[in-house]
This record gives structure tokens, sequence and C-alpha cells, in this order.
């Protein structure tokens, strides 16, 4: 198996991509996708791997600034790492290269380069930065027929395949023969659009090495860091004073909290980013007189912690009628059975009775002023959530 080294995609495809295997990225227009090849080519050099990035849309020269863009260092591996150019002959350039298609035009041309470039890597990985371009170049019938050549190839040699496709409006035929036959397993990557994109999810369609769930993972692109699946809202709620706003700022890569006199009086936000994770958090204040900003705040969340003082079960109702407050049908919670360290704290089990909450519900012993257990907390809900 080669990792993806995507968040989430490798646990989706029964562990990786196997050697020999084809997979295509099936792009809705307007959504930054070429980021997912470089990515596992960059994860792959880092493991040893040999790795070619075939451009046919964009300078050579561009494509080495767009992988430092993300603090992704290919120079570090420039005995592993190659491109095959078929750009620069498109605008009377030369190339250095070492891979130069000096006809982009010719689909035989393109053959003879990356057959080379196959035979070359055995054992290691090709990244298409645009298929779309190289269809529009040579023709659809033409590009079609050679591209199940390549596949053919990349079995031969137990290297991994894998294309970037923008959906463009080619023929229903073209389009159904590229997402369901010609590649082994392909994933639809869209966004969430209301004039504008401003979500984007990607979703494993079929993977013939494997049974597959469709399940739609949800993502940003970060400058550096590249594709992290995102959690665009998780709330954090609780009574006053059972350490709401100290379990933010542990779990959190950057916080801060709206108070007065040490106290909450609005929100507090922070951002986690943790195991390829990036997530939003909200903390909301305790007290009943906020109960409004509750039901603001609640909108379009996708989880909860709800926080309980372990030294104070007289809070348990209010705890619960805030999680009735927040909660949507359906929405994962995480209970948080914070200060631990406290003398007369009670255990989660003994919390559990007294809030009469299922065993299918975790309640997780924390000690938030050390971070202890913060992040156990963190990854099962965010397990959940994905799940």
């Amino acid at each position: 198996m080669l990792e993806s080294g995507i968040p989430k995609l490798d646990e989706l495809l029964g562990g990786g991509i196997p050697k020999g295997k084809t997979l295509l990225y099936y792009v809705q227009p307007g959504i930054e996708s070429d980021v997912f090849g470089m990515q596992t080519l960059y994860h792959n050099l880092k493991l040893g791997k040999k790795a070619v990035y075939v451009t046919s849309a964009i300078d050579p020269r561009t494509i080495r600034e767009y992988f430092k863009e993300f603090e992704w260092d290919i120079e570090e591996f420039k005995d592993n790492f190659a491109i095959v150019d078929a750009y620069s002959a498109m605008i009377g350039m030369e190339s250095r290269e070492k891979y130069f298609v000096k006809d982009p035009g010719s689909i035989d041309n393109i053959d003879d380069v990356l057959t080379k470039a196959i035979e070359d890597i055995s054992g290691g990985m090709l990244a298409f930065g645009s298929l779309s371009t190289i269809i529009d170049t040579v023709g659809e019938e033409n590009a079609l027929e050679y591209i199940e050549n390549w596949n053919k190839q990349i079995m031969l040699h137990d290297d991994i395949g894998i294309y970037d496709f923008t959906v463009w409006p080619y023929p229903d035929e073209t389009l159904r023969k590229i997402k369901e036959e010609l590649f082994n397993a392909t994933i639809q990557v869209s966004g969430v659009t209301e004039r504008i994109v401003y979500g984007q999810y990607y979703t494993v369609l079929r993977a013939d090495w494997t049974d597959v769930k469709e399940k739609a993972i949800m993502f940003r692109v970060y400058r550096p860091g590249g594709i992290k699946a995102f959690i665009p809202k998780v709330l954090v709620t609780g009574p006053y004073s059972s350490g709401k706003s100290t379990f933010v700022h542990a779990l959190a890569t950057k916080a801060v909290s709206v108070d007065r006199l040490t106290t909450t009086v609005a929100l507090d936000y922070g951002h986690i980013d943790h195991k390829g994770f990036a997530v939003d958090i909200f903390g909301t204040p305790g007290q009943e007189r906020f109960g409004p900003v509750l039901k603001q705040l609640r909108g379009q969340a996708m989880g909860i912690f709800l926080l309980v003082d372990s030294t104070k079960p007289e809070e348990f109702p209010r705890a619960k009628e805030m999680l009735d407050e927040t909660r949507t049908i359906g929405l994962p919670y995480v209970i948080i059975a914070n200060k631990q360290d406290v003398k007369g704290a009670l255990s989660p089990e003994a919390i559990r009775e007294k809030m009469n909450i299922t065993e299918k519900v975790p309640v997780i012993p924390t000690v938030a002023t050390e971070k202890k257990g913060v992040f156990k907390a963190f990854e099962i809900l965010v397990d959940t959530i994905t799940r």
C-alpha cells in the first residue's frame, strides 16, 4: 500500500492505495484539487519513494513554487523526484526538466515520454496535475485510448497513478467512462455552493480493492500545511465554572476569550490543528442569563463537548438542560468530566449514573489545566462526527 497522506482518505480506502492501481480525482470546476496529488507525492517522497509530477497546464517553475507555498521542500528529494514537462513547448520555451514533451499536441510524443517515466520510477508514483488539459490538447478519443495504456504500464511496473480531472462539459459518455471505467478508484471532489464555493468535501465513490462506504469528508487547503479535514463548528458548553475556557485554550492552536473579570461573558473561540484535522470550536457562557447566546451559537454545529465539574453533582441537571438547548437530533456529543485532580471528584462512571447517560455516550476524565485527557476527548468526538 502507498499512503495517500490525505486525512481520513487512507482509512476510507482500506489502508491506502495498492501498488499497480490508479486513482482519479473527479473534480467540480472551481475547486482547488491539484494539491491532492501534490500532497500524496510529497508524503511519499518523505517515505523514500520515487515520484513524477506531470504538468500540462502550468510552467514547471511555477509548480516548484507551488510546492514551496505549502512548505514542501521537493529539492531535498531531487534524486527521487522529476517533472514531466508537457507545457513549455506549448508556449515556445525549452525545458530544463528530465522529461520534456517536445510536441504536447502529439499523443504519441506524450506517450513516449510517459512510458520512460513510468519505467524509471518502478514501484513509485505518477501524479497528473491536469488530465483535462491533456484531453483538450490531443482530443478525447486519442486521450482515452492512451490513458488505458498508461494504466496498464503503471500496473505492470507496480507504480501508482493519481489523476486530477476537472469535470468540464464533455459528452456524457466520455464523463461516464472516465468516472466509472478507466481507473481503479474514483474520488469525487465537490463544493457546497451558494453563488460562491464556501465549503469543500471529497467522497470515495468506488475502489476496486475494498468495500467503499460513501462518506463526505469536508476539507480545507492551508498554506502552509496542505489539505486538512475540516470541521467548521464544534460547541463547548456546560455550567458556570466547569472549565470551558480552560478546555478551549488547552485544545486550541490559537484561542481568544471574551470575558470580564475572568468570567466569559460572550464566547470563547479556538482553532485546533491536530493530526490532520482543522476544527473551529466555540465555547458558550455558563450563566443561565446567556441562554439566547446558546441558541444563536448552536446553528450549524457538528458536535458538542459538554463540560461538567466532577466535584459539583448539583450542577449536573443544569448541564443536561444546556445540552438540550444546544443539541439537535443525532448531533454527536462527548461528556467532559473535568477537574479530576480536585479532591472529591466523581469518577466518569459515577457521573454517567447520576446524569443518566447511556453507555453509547463517551464520558472522558480530564484535567484541562494540565491538558490531560483533552486530546483524547477531541479525537473521540472527531471520529464520531466523521463516522
